[in-house]
Parts: C-alpha cells; structure tokens; sequence
C-alpha cells in the first residue's frame, strides 16, 4: 500500500501554486538570517512585506490611514484565544 506523507501533499500543492502563475521559493532561501529573509524569525506566520503590497495593489487609491489600519488588524488579531 502506498503512503501520501506530508511532503508528498507539499509537492503538489506547490506545483499547483506555481500552475496558477505564483512564484515558488525554497524554504531556506527566505528563511530567518539569509541574505533574502522574508521574515526575522519563523514565529513571524505573516509575511509584513508581502501582506503591505498586496494592500497597496488592490486598494491603490486608498489613504495610508487605512491600509496602517488594516494591516495592524491582521498583524495583531484581537482575540481571547490568542
């Protein structure tokens, strides 16, 4: 009988990601003090860049107050589960 593990489900979802026409990275190529870090440590689960791009893209014509706004509710969810 054949296992799927947790790389094989990775692999593909990567590979369908990339179908769709995302950019694909290696892990330890953006991981935590590498030249191309996306993040300071791996406790940091959002990406801050990527997410202030995203708002800037698809909310060009917004004022910075708001965009501030919604990225400090993503960043800091206010939860008593948290």
């Amino acid at each position: 009988m054949k296992r799927i593990t947790e790389s094989h489900v990775e692999e593909a979802a990567l590979d369908w990601f990339e179908e769709l026409g995302w950019s694909v990275l290696h892990g330890p190529d953006i991981a935590p003090g590498e030249p191309a870090a996306e993040r300071d440590s791996y406790a940091d689960i959002i990406l801050r860049d990527r997410l202030e791009s995203a708002i800037d893209s698809l909310n060009p014509d917004l004022r910075t107050a708001p965009k501030e706004e919604a990225l400090r509710k993503v960043l800091h969810i206010d939860s008593p589960l948290i």
